[in-house]
């Protein structure tokens, strides 16, 4: 996946807030790359309405 490409939240690994709940189906942009520790990297989505938070690759999926 890289910065610029469109991807779909399609599950959610932990609990999480209900902000982030919503975004469960939504499409959204990557904008960014977020270290998480020494070998995990997130994604940072945006989404139309601009709010934006990080989520693990497996948790998106890329539209075609």
């Amino acid at each position: 996946m890289e910065i610029g490409q469109k991807v779909k939240v399609y599950r959610l690994r932990d609990r999480v807030s209900p902000p982030i709940i919503k975004r469960l189906g939504q499409v959204g942009t990557i904008t960014a790359f977020k270290m998480l520790d020494g070998s995990n990297v997130g994604l940072v989505v945006q989404f139309d309405d601009n709010f934006a938070t990080w989520f693990f690759e497996d948790e998106l999926k890329a539209m075609q």
